[in-house]
């Protein structure tokens, strides 16, 4: 039994998702080391009763999202922000089984499919269920 190649184009498609995922963390990281670079320069301010959070600190990510899942199915995934919602598509054929538990999760999480042909996907709010 012959495994199947994946296409040029399939195999670039692949490189630009992960070149994207590369770019997020790298734009995290810098993110992260601005914050303790400035936490180390300033003295910690006293702690004050703070204003509530804005809706926009109530949204879930991604990481959120991927947490849901079992890590034999999240890494059959890629995740990608997509303003008020996740976006979800297969790496790979996910075959029913899979396709089903990964429909069931995506529904625990106020999510729902979108059949689309070849740009099918599930799509999450970000915005708690």
């Amino acid at each position: 039994m012959s495994e199947k190649k994946p296409s040029v184009e399939e195999l670039a498609q692949r490189i630009d998702q992960l070149l994207m995922i590369l770019k997020d963390i790298s734009e995290d990281l810098t993110d992260i080391s601005k914050q303790l670079k400035a936490e180390r320069a300033a003295p910690a301010p006293a702690p004050t009763p703070s204003a509530p959070a804005p809706a926009a600190a109530g949204m879930r990510s991604i990481v959120d999202i991927r947490s849901a899942f079992p890590k034999e199915l999240e890494n059959m995934l890629f995740f990608e922000d997509a303003g008020t919602h996740i976006i979800i598509k297969p790496r790979a054929y996910l075959g029913s089984e899979n396709f089903a538990k990964i429909a069931a999760v995506v529904r625990g999480e106020g999510g729902e499919y979108i059949s689309a042909g070849k740009e099918s996907h599930f799509r999450v709010p970000k915005a708690p269920h």
